[in-house]
């Protein structure tokens, strides 16, 4: 038991910046204290003390404003950051390693017994306000952004957004790796790896997959090279200087215009 809880307590540190230490976490998160008392609910449910199982977690969603229905069934590492009016049914199903933010919910579109509501699979995150409705599936690795209403399964690595949610991109999950590699060999933070599917994170990926292969292809000429018999001495590629972009470029453009200046007192042109 306590050592689930401090996985749970590790999860969520990884996930959240703003959690400072394993106290804080363990007295202050309400998404904690909601899987907890979940665990014992659950486990009264299937002992057939449904009623009791049913009055426990009435209390927890006093205390946290988190509803989960005793006869859900939940994975491990899973996180619900800030928390206040999420609601998760009955037969609702989640992996592991999933992450659902406040105002979710996980609901059912059907009056009938049986499964009528949604099932996650690994490494889910549901984004704020969003409705996951019905016994669909929502596959390893996707994204469903703020307020959209998913109805139907969702595909591996998809980005859903809107009402009703349609796919609004997919994470090329083995990209991925590589562009983080990439971005580590050159001194960048890769922000740009985000799940949302923005023109930003585009371009970056796009330039991030682009020098990979100048890389590649800059290997297999110094093996060509070498194998001529040539020799090149060896480089090591820099690290970025990030100061030069957090002050806005002033130094950078203040060289810049010191070149410039210079440059038109060789030539006897008047400054532009």
């Amino acid at each position: 038991m306590f050592k689930r809880i401090r996985e749970d307590i590790r999860c969520v540190t990884e996930r959240d910046p703003a959690a400072r230490n394993a106290f804080e976490v363990l007295t202050c998160y309400p998404g904690l204290h909601a899987l907890l008392w979940h665990r014992l609910c659950h486990r009264l449910w299937h002992w057939r003390l449904r009623w009791l199982a049913r009055f426990i977690s009435l209390f927890a969603r006093w205390t946290t404003g988190i509803e989960i229905h005793p006869g859900a069934r939940i994975g491990r590492r899973f996180f619900i950051d800030h928390g206040m009016g999420v609601v998760i049914g009955e037969t609702a199903e989640i992996g592991d390693d999933c992450t659902l933010y406040h105002g979710v919910t996980l609901g059912g579109t059907s009056l009938e017994q049986g499964k009528r509501h949604p099932s996650l699979e690994d490494d889910v995150v549901i984004g704020a306000g969003a409705k996951v409705l019905g016994p669909v599936t929502v596959a390893t690795g996707a994204r469903v952004g703020s307020n959209a209403v998913v109805v139907k399964d969702v595909p591996a690595g998809a980005t859903m957004i809107g009402i009703p949610a349609r796919m609004a991109g997919q994470r090329p999950e083995e990209k991925t790796p590589q562009r983080q590699a990439t971005a580590r060999k050159i001194g960048f933070d890769a922000y740009g790896t985000t799940d949302m599917p923005d023109p930003v994170s585009q371009a970056i990926n796009s330039i991030l997959d682009h020098i990979h292969v100048t890389d590649e292809r800059l290997v297999e000429m110094c093996r060509s090279i070498h194998e001529l018999g040539g020799s090149l001495p060896d480089a090591r590629i820099p690290d970025l200087d990030c100061s030069k972009f957090e002050n806005g470029g002033s130094e950078t453009g203040d060289q810049g215009a010191t070149s410039a200046t210079a440059d038109d007192e060789a030539t006897g042109e008047q400054p532009r």
